[in-house]
């Protein structure tokens, strides 16, 4: 099973972004979820929206981000990456701009934010992005048929809110009602409050392919060693 750890990347800078995502490879995550920073990140919590407003108040130019994922994927050649971009991002870089970054560096896997301008999430899925779907814990129909019709990885909320659909009570019932009962072939990611290795055995005796991992590393970038060893055991959990 896969461990994705998430980048915010531009916070405190760009520079250190760089640095980070050779310790997280160093370390053993296997794909770095990478950021396009954005001040409306409307389905953030509070603690990513002020490194977001940090990354921007530090440096404001998209472009110097698409330099930064470059470097880090050049500097990181057996790293996969998950780009993750809020729609109007998309549409303030330019959407022809964006894609052809995306298609020329390889980024293929996106995690597309934003439901006002659905052609451009068609054009970007006609071009070969793959973009992924979200459902949440309790199983929403809608949320299901989005995935049904998605070319991209489900990322598949890993524990319960205050809904619990009785009939998938667990993870393991979510999975396998996605995988046996729809026939569904997508990677299926888990994430939203992982935040030990017993998580990441959790998600992987339920059947997943891969694991996020957001706050709990990022909240170590100021003690390196301690961060390592974080994600060493988190890897370890995959095993």
């Amino acid at each position: 099973m896969k461990l994705i750890c998430y980048l915010s990347l531009g916070y405190p800078s760009l520079e250190h972004s760089v640095r980070i995502a050779k310790e997280y490879i160093k370390a053993g995550c296997d794909i770095i979820e990478i950021d396009f920073p954005t001040r409306n990140c409307y389905l953030e919590s509070d603690y990513i929206r002020a490194r977001m407003n940090g990354a921007l108040d530090a440096c404001a130019d998209y472009r110097e981000y698409m330099k930064t994922i470059v470097r880090i994927k050049e500097e990181n050649p057996e790293a996969k990456f998950i780009v993750l971009a809020y729609e109007h991002t998309i549409m303030e870089i330019g959407v022809k701009e964006f894609l052809d970054f995306s298609l020329k560096n390889g980024l293929r896997d996106l995690i597309y934010i934003g439901n006002s301008h659905p052609e451009v999430r068609s054009l970007l899925i006609a071009e070969g992005i793959k973009v992924s779907s979200y459902i949440q814990f309790h199983m929403p129909e809608e949320e299901i048929a989005s995935a049904q019709a998605t070319n991209g990885f489900i990322y598949l909320q890993s524990k319960p809110g205050k809904e619990i659909n009785p009939q998938f009570p667990t993870l393991k019932a979510c999975i396998d009602y996605l995988r046996n009962g729809l026939k569904l072939e997508n990677l299926i990611y888990c994430g939203v409050g992982i935040s030990s290795p017993e998580d990441i055995r959790m998600v992987k005796e339920a059947g997943a392919d891969g694991a996020f991992v957001g706050s709990l590393v990022l909240k170590l970038h100021d003690d390196l060693p301690k961060m390592a060893e974080t994600i060493r055991l988190l890897k370890a959990a995959t095993e």
